[in-house]
């Protein structure tokens, strides 16, 4: 009977994980983000309402990240570049400006002008300029 309950148990577990595992697309090289994209909104998940947001992300050839954000207290716009590299399908992104500690990006989504990440503790939703 205990046998037959753990059983149960871990099969439950298996199947319950893996029905909410993320899919993810891995990249090989950076071939498919390059160029500008609008970011448009955020949410620490994907069933939770969106924050929409105006900012501009360019992935340039080079390996940084030109991140353009909105803000009406700046009187405009404010640009801030970090390094970015895909390393093992993933997109391997500068948390700061000057500082080496990178956080990494799977893309969720990727069709047509749309491309969803998920980094550390956020999902970014672009449309592609």
């Amino acid at each position: 009977m205990k046998t037959t309950l753990k059983l149960l148990t871990l099969t439950t577990l298996l199947f319950t994980s893996s029905a909410y595992a993320e899919k993810t697309i891995p990249l090989e090289d950076n071939s498919l983000i390059l160029g500008e994209w609008k970011l448009y909104a955020e949410t620490p998940q994907l069933h939770l309402k969106k924050k929409m947001v105006q900012n501009e992300w360019n992935f340039r050839n080079n390996g940084i990240l030109t991140a353009t954000a909105f803000d009406p207290r700046l009187d405009g716009k404010k640009a801030v570049n970090v390094k970015y590299s895909v390393e093992d399908g993933v997109i391997k992104k500068q948390i700061q400006p000057g500082r080496e500690k990178t956080e990494s990006c799977k893309v969720v989504k990727l069709e047509s002008k749309d491309m969803v990440l998920h980094c550390k503790y956020l999902y970014y939703f672009l449309k592609r300029k």
